[in-house]
């Protein structure tokens, strides 16, 4: 038996992927079955006068039609919580890394982070021939299936596959490929995504992200040089990178650009002092009591402020505090709302060099584990041209590496009371391997972080979210934000054992009886992977995920009896463990009937479920007044 998500990915197309995402822009050019009309859009085209179809180019590699079904396939794996951390540490945090296949947790995320992204930075591999790039899939499908999904013959399916394990231009691409589509579908309107490159793919990434954003949504291609050493070894030595910007609507990120940095309307008169003009803004916390901090006595006056009473004190201290009649006011300098506006020229200054990061890191970290991190105040320079006025900003990074993007998110956060939130995802890969012996022998580059503990590179990741935030702690003593956010919940990724897929393409649903329990298949014990997570909550986050909640939702325990389920928003009941007998039927269709219990939907695991209670269940909730559905999942 195929999963649901398995039976979805045999029947996708190439152009899966742009014909959902072109049905939801322009739904008049599709029949009622669903198909394209493309002699209308024709039709549509000639009206305009647009020779789009006949004139112009577009970019072609081997692998282009495999990257672009890739971009329209579900995921085929399973979102593990790590519970330790996320109750533990990172119990209220709103931050997320994902451990995993970048590609895999990407396609998680278009259920229940499309359209919320606000900055997406990237720092790709470069393909240099020295950075350990190889294209990573191993082609699942058989031959047989390759020609089918793309009409190949023979030949042509040995072309594509000479891709696998290479480290080629098109390897490269196909590799991306998938990746930008489905980063582009996360991002908000007014998103926009920074994408670091060198020279060697600098061309072939434009042209992709050309043909997925659109040309006119390229804001800037901004040369960044990354080291002040010079290669004598070239002609030319090249000490720069560059950095793409792209929009997902160029239109509307420059519409909105035009508010940032105006004069915000402030009642009072303008006033002068030697740091420049400024007006007079009360210090007690927007809303009064409600929204400011805790009740104190300040300079003789009462109230709910906006800042602890430490901060209070050195902004007192340095005059930007001041006492008028019995109020307190803050000076707000008209000058400087006006500085996030100037327009970015050049990226050329020392504090974005390399080594500077390098040694930051170095410190930070208590040794050299990455050879090219990008500076921290280069990804702050990024995030200050989008987020000054939007600091709830949520910000991904899906090749975090050493989670330069997290820091600088803390960093910025700390200095300018903001929440905006991360989303890091990295790709556990070992700092060793395993010889002929059985012995673990560090990699090439990996020697250092071996030996200090770490054995995969997001282990470093996460460590360095950490110690950053430990340190920009002691460093704001008394000016951090109370509400200030220093952690990460924690997720893998990971595939079903062999042996849980065996189970699955086992699985008959007209037996009567359950021989193995199909939940016990996705506890960490059996995926082998860290923690002490639950089969259960495996399936639940997973599925929360798919059903397009927050991972932060609140999820409500429900009994029936003996047996626990899970309710969320008064909007899904989920049953996941085996053990649903008659008696929870009944006393489910009592509370759905008394209105005791309210929800649109009940979601069942189904290898959890004999035919005999799945049909008692469902011509109960038939028969009920109120509508409920039942979704049985697999």
């Amino acid at each position: 038996m195929q999963t649901d998500n398995e039976k979805y990915n045999e029947t996708v197309q190439p152009n899966t992927a742009f014909l959902n995402e072109l049905k939801e822009k322009l739904p008049e050019f599709f029949t009622r079955e669903g198909s394209f009309n493309l002699d209308k859009f024709r039709n549509q085209l000639k009206d305009k006068n647009i020779n789009e179809l006949s004139e112009g180019y577009q970019l072609d590699f081997i692998g282009k039609d495999y990257a672009r079904r890739q971009a329209g396939e579900m995921p085929t794996t399973v979102i593990v919580p790590d519970e330790k951390q996320n109750k533990g540490e990172g119990k209220d945090s709103n931050n997320l890394f994902f451990t995993g296949d970048n590609l895999e947790v990407l396609r998680h995320l278009q259920n229940n982070y499309q359209n919320k992204i606000d900055v997406i930075y990237i720092d790709p591999p470069y393909n240099t021939g020295s950075d350990g790039f190889v294209y990573p899939d191993s082609f699942e499908y058989s031959d047989e299936q390759l020609k089918d999904m793309f009409g190949l013959d023979d030949d042509q399916v040995e072309r594509l596959k000479s891709i696998q394990g290479k480290s080629n231009h098109s390897a490269w691409l196909t590799f991306m490929y998938p990746r930008l589509v489905l980063a582009k579908r996360l991002l908000t309107d007014k998103g926009v995504i920074f994408i670091s490159i060198d020279d060697n793919e600098q061309a072939d990434l434009r042209f992709a992200c050309d043909e997925i954003f659109g040309e006119a949504n390229l804001i800037s291609q901004i040369c960044h040089k990354s080291r002040a050493s010079i290669s004598n070894d070239k002609i030319v030595s090249n000490s720069h990178n560059q950095i793409l910007l792209y929009a997902k609507n160029e239109r509307l990120v420059f519409d909105s650009r035009k508010e940032i940095g105006t004069t915000p309307k402030l009642n009072g008169f303008n006033y002068q002092d030697g740091n420049g003009k400024y007006k007079l803004v009360p210090v007690d916390g927007p809303g009064g009591a409600k929204k400011g901090n805790p009740f104190y006595n300040f300079l003789g006056v009462s109230g709910y402020w906006r800042f602890s009473k430490e901060r209070m004190q050195k902004m007192y201290d340095q005059g930007l505090i001041v006492k008028t009649d019995n109020n307190l006011q803050q000076k707000y300098y008209l000058s400087k709302a006006k500085k996030s506006r100037k327009t970015v020229d050049s990226w050329w200054d020392e504090k974005f060099y390399t080594s500077s990061a390098t040694s930051r890191l170095s410190k930070l970290m208590g040794g050299n584990y990455f050879d090219t991190p990008k500076p921290v105040s280069l990804i702050i320079k990024m995030l200050q041209m989008f987020t000054c006025f939007n600091k709830n900003a949520t910000v991904l990074d899906f090749f975090a590496g050493s989670s330069t993007t997290a820091d600088a998110v803390m960093q910025l956060n700390s200095e300018d009371d903001g929440h905006r939130k991360f989303i890091m995802v990295q790709l556990p890969e070992k700092t060793y391997h395993i010889n002929k012996d059985g012995k673990e022998v560090p990699t090439k580059g990996g020697q250092a972080a071996y030996d200090a503990g770490f054995r995969s590179i997001d282990q470093i990741s996460r460590e360095r979210i950490r110690r950053a935030a430990k340190k920009i702690r002691e460093d704001n003593e008394l000016t951090l934000p109370e509400n200030f956010d220093g952690s990460f919940k924690h997720y893998r990724v990971v595939k079903p054992i062999k042996q849980t897929l065996e189970n699955i393409e086992d699985f008959d649903p007209n037996n009567t009886n359950l021989f193995t329990n199909m939940v016990d298949g996705f506890s960490s014990q059996s995926l082998e992977v860290a923690g002490d997570t639950a089969g259960e909550d495996t399936i639940l986050t997973t599925w929360l995920a798919k059903d397009g909640y927050s991972f932060d939702t609140n999820v409500e325990e429900i009994k029936f009896g003996n047996y626990t389920a899970h309710q969320v928003e008064n909007n899904r009941l989920y049953l996941i463990n085996e053990g649903w007998e008659a008696d929870q039927t009944r006393e489910l269709l009592n509370q759905l009937g008394t209105h005791q219990l309210e929800v649109q939907s009940v979601v069942l695991f189904g290898y959890s479920f004999n035919v005999a209670e799945l049909r008692e269940l469902e011509n109960g909730l038939k028969q009920l007044d109120s509508k409920v559905t039942l979704i049985k999942r697999y």
